[in-house]
């Protein structure tokens, strides 16, 4: 494969320097050293401010870091846009409502009109992306930057050419889980099954869990049932969550989640009761697959039983059966609502 700058350069401050590159162009001057350059970051800026195709750019001055902000421009002294760039990361630190107030008191200072827009090339889970434009950042995706450049996939400037075969190879790594046999699935493969997800079933919430092994990425794909414990008045959360193979029955202690008191009844015990009962309505409703962890975990997120990745998504040499998966994860959704209303029962006896 040829040399890639963007596969060597993967970390933000390198796509940070792509976007302002190309926003650059967008200015006229620039037309004399490349046209369809110019024209294609010109384009680029109408997508991203969410201008009509008609709309005359005229002047535009773009850099990175001011204030903190990843890239911003200014377009024809009328608009100011700034840009939060992501990779892999997702919004810490409340940065982005820091960094539209500062742009904010400036356009205020300088009579401009503002467009805030969080760019995000990698993955991230669509309820976490609504939270973004909740806080009043249109959300531009790695396909939405493709769209762009595959109209512009006549130029031929290497930084351009590599920049989008990047995005290319990332877009096929996030889509191999549909043609790769399971045992040959990775991280991106994961990530893309779980933007699948989201598209048949609802409240999908994944995320990357960082742990001493590497870590993994995880899918919760029920609600999260708020129950008591049935010896007192203490809470725990019980959900279901893929976790990168297996599909987990975990219960949630965390005190900074549930009102959860240890002193009254300890982790282990609580683990143990709700094991037992899952087993019970299990073997009554005929899920016979549903069975105990090979070793129980004593923290705060726990898992009390599982079904074992071939019994819902498949065998490691196969391929998986997209329509067949969700009616799977459907029936253990359904299961687990119905065991949290007998847990009702028993927990209000």
């Amino acid at each position: 494969m040829r040399p890639n700058i963007f596969t060597i350069a993967t970390k933000e401050l390198h796509q940070d320097a792509f976007i302002a590159w190309l926003l650059k162009w967008a200015d006229p001057s620039n037309a004399h050293y490349d046209t369809r350059l110019t024209q294609c970051g010109q384009q680029f800026i109408r997508k991203l401010c969410g201008f009509p195709d008609s709309y005359v750019i005229k002047k535009v001055d773009a850099d990175r870091q001011w204030e903190n902000i990843d890239v911003w421009a200014e377009i024809n002294d009328e608009w100011l846009l700034i840009v939060e760039d992501k990779t892999y990361t997702g919004e810490h630190s409340n940065q982005l409502i820091k960094y539209k107030s500062t742009a904010e008191n400036y356009c205020n200072e300088k009579g401009l009109k503002l467009v805030c827009v969080y760019l995000k090339t990698g993955a991230e889970a669509s309820i976490s992306l609504k939270h973004i434009e909740n806080k009043g950042y249109a959300v531009f995706t790695r396909k939405d930057i493709l769209e762009v450049l595959n109209v512009f996939k006549d130029i031929t400037n290497n930084i351009f050419s590599d920049f989008r075969e990047r995005l290319i190879l990332m877009e096929d790594a996030y889509r191999s889980f549909e043609n790769k046999v399971l045992k040959e699935w990775d991280e991106n493969s994961w990530v893309g099954f779980y933007q699948s997800l989201e598209k048949q079933m609802h409240n999908i919430r994944w995320k990357k869990v960082n742990n001493q092994s590497g870590g993994f990425w995880n899918a919760v794909i029920s609600e999260w049932y708020y129950l008591h414990s049935p010896e007192t008045e203490s809470q725990y959360a019980l959900y279901l969550q893929i976790e990168q193979g297996n599909l987990c029955f975990k219960i949630c202690t965390d005190p900074e989640e549930v009102d959860f008191d240890e002193a009254k009844v300890s982790r282990k015990r609580l683990r143990e009761q709700v094991y037992n009962q899952i087993l019970k309505v299990a073997k009554e409703k005929n899920f016979i697959n549903i069975c105990r962890p090979d070793r129980f975990g004593n923290g705060k997120f726990m898992t009390v039983a599982l079904v074992y990745k071939e019994q819902w998504l498949g065998r490691n040499n196969q391929i998986i059966d997209k329509i067949t998966v969700i009616q799977a994860l459907e029936k253990y959704k359904e299961f687990l609502a119905h065991f949290k209303d007998e847990m009702d029962i028993l927990t209000t006896q």
